[in-house]
C-alpha cells in the first residue's frame, strides 16, 4: 500500500502514516473535544485502525463518553499534542485529529456533531449536516454512500 497521508505532534516525538484516505470527517463540539483541543471543537478524520502506523510512544487517556463507550485519546507525552483516538463502540476505527495532519486540507469536514454544546461564539458550519448530539449509529450512519 502507499501512504495516503502523514502527521505528527508539535515536537516530532510521535508521528504517523496512514494507508487509507480519510473516511468520514467531522467537527465535534462535545465537552471532551473542546477541553482536549483548547478551543471550540475538534475535527476528526475516521480511518481503519489497521491503516495507521505510529512511530514514537503516544500517551493515552481513557474516559467514558456520553454513550458509555470508552474513548482512548492518544497524545504526545512530551509536547501534549493530540494525535488520535479510538472508541470501544466503534472497534477497528481510529479518529485522527486533523490538526495533527501534515496536510490538513486532505480532510474536509462533512458534518458536525454535538452542535448543542458549541459555545455561543462558535461559528458552526451549517453548509453540511449538523446534529445536536451524536447521531444514532454514529457519524458514518448518516452520510450518503459514495
Amino acid at each position: 500500500m502507499t501512504t495516503a497521508f502523514t502527521g505528527r505532534c508539535l515536537c516530532g516525538a510521535v508521528s504517523y502514516s496512514v494507508e487509507a484516505e480519510p473516511g468520514v470527517v467531522g467537527d465535534c463540539y462535545c465537552t471532551d473535544c473542546r477541553r482536549t483541543s483548547g478551543t471550540s471543537h475538534c475535527t476528526h478524520a475516521v480511518i481503519p485502525e489497521s491503516a495507521l502506523t505510529v512511530t514514537g510512544e503516544p500517551t493515552f487517556y481513557e474516559r467514558a463518553a456520553d454513550s458509555g463507550n470508552v474513548v482512548r485519546r492518544g497524545f504526545c507525552g512530551r509536547c501534549g499534542s493530540a494525535i488520535y483516538s479510538t472508541n470501544l463502540g466503534m472497534p477497528g476505527m481510529a479518529f485522527i485529529r486533523v490538526s495533527s495532519m501534515d496536510d490538513p486540507d486532505r480532510a474536509v469536514p462533512q458534518m458536525t456533531v454535538y452542535a448543542s454544546r458549541a459555545p455561543s461564539w462558535a461559528q458552526v458550519n451549517r453548509s453540511y449536516p449538523v446534529f445536536e448530539t451524536m447521531p444514532q449509529g454514529g457519524p458514518e450512519s448518516v452520510l450518503p454512500e459514495t
